[in-house]
């Protein structure tokens, strides 16, 4: 059985798709289906479906709708409703958990070749960091559970998958900046900054790709941007980093070339530079 959730949910096997098309059954498979392999627990389940306000009938109703993605489920499979309770879809006593091959869950794939990247890019392999960090994003349809109704559990792990898409770009973006494809870059980069208008990182890439470019002046209106942004939104200046790049611009610092390493002025590895 695959399982997708970087884009339209997806839960489908040789007898076609297991989804339903009614809101809240989809909702319940689709938190089920984010939490592959673990045991969701009931009240978890309640809170998705209702929030603060859920029905007396709610855990009724939750039950309801278990028997109803059991036999979506058995027809795709093309087992048994009795053999999905008990080996795909079974109840654990507080929760229900959807049994899943890490394998076959597109988020969980997404993730493994996202840590090789980014294990590659830590030690220095560029070209193996930038293979590895496109194929985890080759792998997204589009925004998470984009046809599904979310809750504050799916709510949740929307925000962290697309946090960790994101630091996967900019990592994709140092490696290929580190094996010299500042030109490339530009285009994607100055849609990024306009996507993400305060985030520290993206601009920091983007004012280095267009200063490896010959043009340290748009380099500068791009600081000067990012400075006009974070003081209008958050009443701030960039970071003594970011500042740092403007300076070395400035005096045409040689270390700004260095494309074997993220030197002084390229990125550190780790959480998103998005300013909150």
């Amino acid at each position: 059985m695959d399982i997708g959730i970087l884009g339209p949910l997806a839960v489908r096997s040789t007898g076609g798709e297991a989804a339903p098309t009614a809101p809240k059954p989809r909702q319940l498979l689709a938190l089920l289906a984010a939490r592959a392999g673990q045991v969701v627990p009931v009240d978890h389940l309640v809170d998705e479906l209702w929030e603060s306000g859920p029905p007396a009938s709610a855990v009724t109703t939750v039950q309801t709708y278990i028997v109803l993605l059991r036999r979506s489920l058995a027809r795709a499979l093309q087992i048994s409703a009795a053999e999905v309770a008990r080996d795909v879809l079974p109840f654990t006593g507080w929760g229900y958990r959807l049994a899943a091959d890490p394998g076959a869950v597109d988020a969980s794939v997404f993730g493994r070749f996202a840590e090789l990247g980014r294990r590659a890019l830590l030690n220095g392999e560029n070209d193996k960091a930038s293979l590895m960090l496109r194929r985890a994003l080759r792998i997204w349809r589009g925004p998470v559970l984009a046809d599904v109704r979310v809750g504050p559990q799916l709510l949740a792990h929307r925000i962290s998958l697309e946090e960790n898409r994101l630091s996967v770009v900019e990592q994709r973006v140092e490696s290929d900046l580190r094996l010299g494809k500042h030109h490339e870059l530009i285009g994607e980069l100055s849609g990024l900054v306009v996507q993400y208008p305060l985030h520290e990182n993206l601009y920091s890439l983007f004012i280095i790709s267009l200063y490896r470019a010959g043009r340290p002046a748009q380099a500068l209106e791009a600081f000067r941007i990012l400075r006009k942004n974070l003081r209008e939104e958050l009443g701030i200046d960039p970071s003594s980093r970011v500042r740092g790049l403007q300076q070395a611009i400035l005096r045409s610092d040689p270390s700004l070339e260095s494309k074997s390493s993220s030197g002084l002025f390229l990125l550190e590895l780790g959480p998103s530079g998005h300013v909150a």
